[in-house]
């Protein structure tokens, strides 16, 4: 007996999809894909239409009406924002006539923090969802759709379905059961102790350190945010992505899982890092400031973390993409995936031989550094 068709809808953003529902399919463990923080980015006109960011979720509905698989995608006209790094593969396409953008992208705006990007209250649902997106890509003569930071467990659905895997690097802190961050220090080279209890002295050297949750964050305290992250953003995007509603929404709607650590030299902030809470992990989000002090981005943004984690009883701490110096501070190589759905044969030829190059230098490299952390070693 054949099953029957499935048919699949491209919403009108986050917000046309009921909370509830939403987060049926989401589940609320993993922070960034509940409907609280994607409705955020479309409320807050960061991740908008204008923004090169035009939400377009690929809704498949269940017996009840009600949706039981959803796809967070996003029509986007640029690659900005998104971590996992395609600009050579659009230079290429458009040298050879043809026309890259727009794109589909299945994520997080901003975010290159590992989750589930099919949200599934049906699970056997999961193929006919990859295919929808390959279709709403045919169908809308779009170049490619990419599905980035894909949590592991979803990579052989899309292996199964073809796509070409794309690997790289993130590097997460581990919880042993540390009972405090000297039982963390105590697992490293004595060298290696010395140096990061050195760094963390003279970071803290003359100022407060406040970690703030819940409903203790206030409006100010997101104006300091604010300022730090217009700071950092400017320099490492041209312009920040996030705007000023997003962070006062977020204090609405999710301060229960937002840890803002905050800097503090004589009652005024000059530093902080925001991280979100999830259900296993502390996710590091942002980070900037008003007054360079050495080491002190290492203690808010991992140092501080580290001890959050333990107090919290969290197994990991997640810091963001890149940064082999967070190796040296703890931190471990971990794999991050990507797929991607290139309809054009020769396009995706090409793409696909570098991708399987790509792969084995980034695997080379992330052994050779896990041979390079502060670890003690055994006898």
């Amino acid at each position: 007996m054949n099953k029957p068709a499935v048919t699949a809808r491209i919403a009108n953003g986050v917000s046309s999809i009921r909370a509830g529902d939403w987060n049926a399919c989401s589940g609320t463990t993993n922070p960034f894909v509940t409907h609280d923080f994607l409705s955020i980015l479309e409320e807050s006109d960061s991740a908008v239409a204008e923004t090169g960011w035009q939400p377009i979720p690929i809704v498949i509905d269940g017996a009840d009406c009600r949706p039981a698989a959803i796809a967070p995608a996003y029509g986007k006209s640029h690659s900005q924002g998104e971590y996992v790094f395609d600009h050579g593969w659009a230079d290429a396409w458009e040298r050879a006539g043809g026309r890259y953008y727009p794109k589909l992208q299945v994520a997080v705006p901003f975010t290159p923090a590992p989750g589930p990007r099919l949200l599934l209250r049906d699970e056997s649902l999961a193929p006919a969802l990859i295919a929808s997106i390959e279709a709403v890509t045919d169908q809308h003569s779009l170049s490619s759709a990419h599905v980035t930071f894909i949590a592991p467990d979803q990579l052989p659905l899309f292996e199964a379905a073809g796509w070409l895997i794309r690997a790289g690097t993130q590097f997460h802190w581990h919880n042993q059961g540390f009972a405090g961050f000297d039982d963390f220090l105590g697992e490293l080279a004595s060298r290696k102790r010395k140096a990061i209890r050195k760094e963390r002295s003279h970071a803290v050297e003359g100022l407060i350190i406040r970690h703030v949750t819940g409903a203790d964050i206030t409006e100010a305290d997101w104006d300091a945010f604010w300022i730090f992250y217009q700071d950092t953003g400017s320099r490492k995007w041209g312009r920040p992505y996030l705007t000023r509603a997003f962070f006062s929404l977020l204090g609405e709607r999710m301060a229960d899982k937002a840890l803002l650590i905050l800097a503090e030299r004589n009652g005024r902030p000059i530093a902080g890092a925001l991280n979100l809470i999830g259900g296993d992990t502390l996710y590091g989000r942002y980070w900037g400031c008003t007054e360079e002090v050495p080491f002190l981005h290492f203690e808010l943004c991992y140092y501080q973390a580290i001890d959050a984690a333990i107090a919290l009883g969290l197994k990991t701490v997640e810091a963001g993409a890149q940064g082999e110096h967070k190796l040296a501070r703890g931190y471990v190589p971990e794999p991050t995936w990507s797929a991607h759905y290139i309809p054009d044969p020769g396009f995706r030829k090409a793409v696909g031989h570098f991708l399987e190059q790509e792969r084995q230098a980034v695997a080379s490299d992330r052994a050779w550094l896990g041979e390079a952390t502060p670890f003690r070693r055994g006898p």
